[in-house]
């Protein structure tokens, strides 16, 4: 998968992200380029929609992670 592929990828819900660090993950292996792990999935949501809610940071870090990746395979 080309890197703009990548940048391209949706990260709109937790299914979309999955598959995006699978495919990150694919194309780092196959080159082989190695990089730290994805973050981890959060998994202290209370569910009420809060203000800087932990999936927000999550996919905050997941787009740092991906620009890591894309800057490394280019």
């Amino acid at each position: 998968m080309r890197t703009s592929e990548l940048a391209a990828l949706p990260m709109r819900n937790l299914a979309e992200a999955e598959v995006l660090v699978c495919q990150v993950r694919h194309a780092l292996h196959d080159r082989g380029v190695v990089l730290r792990a994805p973050p981890p999935v959060p998994d202290s949501c209370c569910g009420r929609g809060c203000n800087g809610c932990v999936w927000e940071g999550y996919y905050a870090a997941l787009r740092f992670w991906r620009e890591d990746a894309i800057a490394l395979l280019a």
